[in-house]
Formats: structure tokens, C-alpha cells, sequence
């Protein structure tokens, strides 16, 4: 944030007249001035479960699990090798399933 040096400073009696009590009824003003959200617009992005999906097209490419990485057994997930914390009857499980 960039300081006007130029501009005159505040003296010790108007430091003083900011009470507790403006300051208070000024974060009260700021906060009253929120814009409203229209819940009805909000919840038009949203897919319900069991919603018909088939004329919907994947949009991602889907990339095959690399030579460095592993899919972990507890969560499912496809992480770095170096994220290998554990493993459990042979398989590897993650650091954050592991914690």
C-alpha cells in the first residue's frame, strides 16, 4: 500500500475522538452493505443425485497412471511415488491416509 508522505497527519486529540464505539458502528455499516445472494439463482448450478447424465460427453482427458506414480489402497487416489508412506499386505498407501 503505497503512503502519501505529503499528507498531514492526524494529531493526538483526533487519534482520540475514533471511540470505540465509531469504530465499532463503522464495521457494522460495512458489513450491512453486503450484496444479497439470491438463493434460487445459486442452487440452479447444481446437479441432483440420480440426475439423467447420458447426453453428456466427458470433458477431460483422461491420462493412464504413470511409471512414477501408484494408486493408493485405502484411498483410492493416484499419487506421486514419493507420497508412498506405508503398505499394507503388499499394496502402498498414501502419507495422508497413513497419518
Amino acid at each position: 500500500m503505497a503512503t502519501d508522505y505529503d499528507a498531514p497527519r492526524k494529531t493526538d486529540d483526533e487519534m482520540s475522538e475514533d471511540s470505540l464505539e465509531e469504530l465499532k458502528a463503522r464495521r457494522v455499516d460495512k458489513s450491512a452493505s453486503s450484496v444479497d445472494v439470491d438463493e434460487t439463482e445459486q442452487a440452479e448450478g447444481f446437479e441432483l443425485p440420480g440426475a439423467d447424465l447420458s447426453d453428456q460427453e466427458l470433458a477431460v482427458q483422461v491420462v493412464p497412471r504413470q511409471s512414477d506414480e501408484f494408486t493408493c489402497s485405502s484411498c483410492f487416489l493416484v499419487h506421486h511415488v514419493s507420497q508412498i508412506a506405508d503398505e499394507n499386505g503388499g499394496q502402498p498407501i498414501c502419507r495422508e491416509c497413513a497419518a
